[in-house]
């Protein structure tokens, strides 16, 4: 079954950077675009970054251009989120998310506070 487990989360201080995993499993993944979301307290879960099968596309939530970088490695069949700058609007739970044959699949999610 597909499984989606996200790590690397934490508390950092403003200004700080952190780099999210998510190792995926149970499809094949290099075929697949894969999603960060994120979904801060009393909010609606949005979108963060995606990137598409191969890598070469990636897109990007307009607060977080040019702070954020998501990557995959399809050998290792995981995507990353790498956040610096980090504010603490960016505090939030932040999810891996994939839709394969029209069903959508989260991780568990990761917390991440950005807080002095």
């Amino acid at each position: 079954q597909v499984q989606l487990v996200e790590s690397g989360g934490g508390r950092v201080q403003p200004g700080g950077s952190l780099t999210l995993s998510c190792a995926a499993s149970g499809f094949t993944f290099s075929m697949y675009g894969m999603t960060w979301y994120r979904q801060a307290p009393g909010q609606e879960r949005d979108l963060v970054a995606s990137i598409s099968p191969s890598g070469d596309n990636t897109n990007y939530e307009y607060s977080v251009r040019g702070r954020f970088a998501i990557s995959r490695d399809n050998t290792k069949n995981t995507v990353y989120l790498q956040m610096n700058s980090l504010k603490p609007e960016d505090t939030a739970v932040y999810y891996c998310y994939v839709r394969r044959q029209q069903v959508d699949y989260w991780g568990q999610g990761t917390q991440v506070t950005v807080s002095s």
